[in-house]
């Protein structure tokens, strides 16, 4: 792994270099953070589909961008990438005390807070004052709101079931729609950013990952409508005139299928 991994790093280099590549030469940091953001999700749909072959693949430009964006960095002399597998491979160790050090903890629940506590005291992380500090706010909507629900649940700011959500999914459904009644854009947009907070919260609940949930019915409204689609031939024309009742019809055929 070692050789392969040189290898990376030295094809990487080269595109860099005078004689190499015009379009990797004028890449930056920020550059490719699109590419990188982009490579990510192409995982995220290999694993979705069940695809190894595909998996294989986009872990691989990951690997390379990880490389590149390592290769920029030690031009600007801040890190390398051997200092970056140094520094990850002492963090691991460093937070997995119940597995290096034989400290004693068995229960997730105790682990995770013992990894909370060390994350706390690591260098660059001393100046953090929330909890909530150091959780990216880019992040999808729906994974973020999970993240700062699962962190807060940490010290005990959590409903003790699912029933409490759903009551509250109830209460912020009818909080949106007086605002809708009352005509209130501002309002709307908060309360409807409240229902789908509560969603997840209740998704949570039932061990249910919303953004995981919402990709699979977007993946099947997809396959509902590409099967609408495919009966007029493709023709959007012919699509846009065929009307709702037999677009219904439709799709109602396409979920009988499944």
């Amino acid at each position: 792994m070692s050789e392969k991994f040189d290898k990376l790093a030295e094809i990487a280099k080269i595109l860099r270099s005078e004689n190499g590549c015009p379009w990797d030469r004028e890449q930056t940091s920020r550059s490719t953070l699109n590419d990188l953001l982009e490579e990510c999700y192409e995982f995220f749909d290999a694993v979705d589909k069940n695809d190894t072959n595909e998996m294989r693949e986009e872990l691989g430009d990951l690997f390379w961008l990880i490389i590149f964006q390592c290769q920029l960095a030690s031009e600007e002399n801040h890190f390398t990438a051997e200092e970056v597998l140094d520094d990850v491979c002492k963090k691991l160790i460093r937070r997995h005390p119940h597995v290096f050090e034989n400290s004693g903890e068995k229960d997730t629940k105790d682990i995770l807070e013992t990894w909370e506590k060390i994350k706390q005291k690591e260098k660059g992380k001393e100046s953090r004052k929330s909890i909530l500090d150091g959780i990216p706010k880019t992040l999808p909507s729906l994974y973020l709101a999970e993240k700062i629900q699962k962190k807060t649940a940490r010290y005990g700011f959590d409903w003790d079931g699912v029933l409490e959500p759903l009551k509250k999914i109830e209460e912020e459904i009818r909080e949106f729609r007086e605002a809708v009644e009352r005509g209130d854009n501002d309002e709307k947009n908060l309360e409807f950013g409240d229902i789908l907070f509560a969603l997840v919260n209740a998704a949570r609940h039932s061990n249910v990952s919303a953004e995981d949930a919402l990709r699979a019915s977007i993946g099947k409204f997809s396959r509902r409508f590409n099967y609408i689609e495919n009966s007029f031939g493709y023709d959007s024309e012919k699509l846009r005139n065929a009307g709702l009742e037999k677009l219904d019809e439709l799709w109602n055929e396409a979920k009988g299928l499944e």
